[in-house]
């Protein structure tokens, strides 16, 4: 399993509970069509945190890199309910930091791997 780490501002103009509505049904969809297996999304609580922190974290799952690059391309068909759905949470959003993390330690053990 690898998760899509996703550290989430709101634009000034967004309202909190509007953009978790938004994301829900978002990622509803997109867990419907397979294309991941899982999220989260948690607030910072009570402003705890790192002055980089963002106030908010999703946590994407997907089973491997194959699964995250089907979900970008199912992202961006151009199907209008697909489109909708992205848009409504996109417009939302202002800064993001985004990483790539897996369960460690892993049966692959990437850290010794390497193709050179």
């Amino acid at each position: 399993m690898n998760i899509y780490h996703c550290e989430i501002d709101l634009r000034d103009n967004a309202k909190a509970l509007a953009f978790a509505a938004a994301l829900e049904a978002w990622m509803g969809h997109l867990l419907a069509h397979k294309v991941i297996l899982g999220w989260r999304l948690c607030r910072r609580k009570l402003g705890f945190g790192a002055p980089q922190s963002r106030d908010f974290l999703l946590e994407i799952e997907v089973n491997d890199l194959t699964q995250l690059d089907q979900a970008f391309r199912y992202a961006g068909q151009a199907g209008e309910e697909v489109e909708q759905l992205y848009t409504t949470v996109h417009q939302m959003v202002g800064e993001v930091d985004i990483g790539l993390y897996r369960p460690f330690p892993d049966p692959e053990r990437a850290e010794r791997m390497a193709l050179i």
